[in-house]
């Protein structure tokens, strides 16, 4: 008898024991898979593309942004990207364009200075490629967008001595639905966005 209740105190111990540090380990588990990196700059390009009167397409480029990815390396689809561009970094190498780019007409950079882009669902086509849907602000209003992404690479920089990952992103959208409605019949509604980008692991 005394065999058995000391028997039954014990696994009664290892149960609560069980019971109380099995939330802490999964909880450890799913941080362990959670990797947070920054947008290198220096390896980042940003472009846009647009067509003028038919004619051949205007294009350029961002040059001040900043972000960050919070990769699941176990669940790449609970990953988040959260993106912020400077509207006053805009450049298309033409003094005069990029003037206008920046007014009232376009950007507005005085009233709207940063595009926002943050993701709310990432759904995986194949091992390497997924698409993203995420709330993309601009002029104040708030619009989903799905950028059409393939993953390069994951893997330690030498250089750095950090991870390192890459990925090339393809979007489209009707600025006229962010209320960039203007010149519609000289620069084209459709606006393409192609990113090619690389993020440096975030050291503790």
């Amino acid at each position: 008898i005394i065999v058995s209740k000391l028997f039954f105190n014990l696994s009664t111990v290892l149960f609560l024991i069980f019971v109380i540090w099995s939330p802490f380990c999964l909880a450890g588990e799913i941080l362990s898979c959670t990797e947070r990196y920054a947008i290198d700059n220096d390896h980042t390009i940003i472009s846009w593309y647009a067509k003028g009167l038919g004619f051949i397409r205007t294009s350029g480029k961002f040059e001040n942004f900043d972000g960050f990815i919070n990769l699941n390396t176990c669940n790449p689809a609970a990953s988040k990207i959260y993106i912020t561009i400077e509207t006053s970094s805009i450049l298309s190498g033409v003094k005069k364009l990029d003037k206008q780019l920046k007014g009232p007409i376009f950007f507005d950079i005085e009233n709207y200075p940063k595009v926002i882009f943050e993701s709310t669902k990432i759904a995986i086509q194949e091992k390497n490629s997924a698409n993203i849907k995420g709330d993309f602000t601009m002029l104040g209003k708030t619009r989903e967008v799905v950028l059409s992404t393939r993953f390069n690479k994951r893997a330690m920089d030498p250089i750095v001595n950090r991870m390192r990952i890459s990925y090339s992103i393809k979007t489209s959208i009707q600025r006229s639905l962010w209320g960039m409605d203007q010149w519609l019949k000289v620069v084209s509604d459709n606006i393409d966005i192609v990113i090619e980008a690389e993020a440096l692991k975030v050291i503790d």
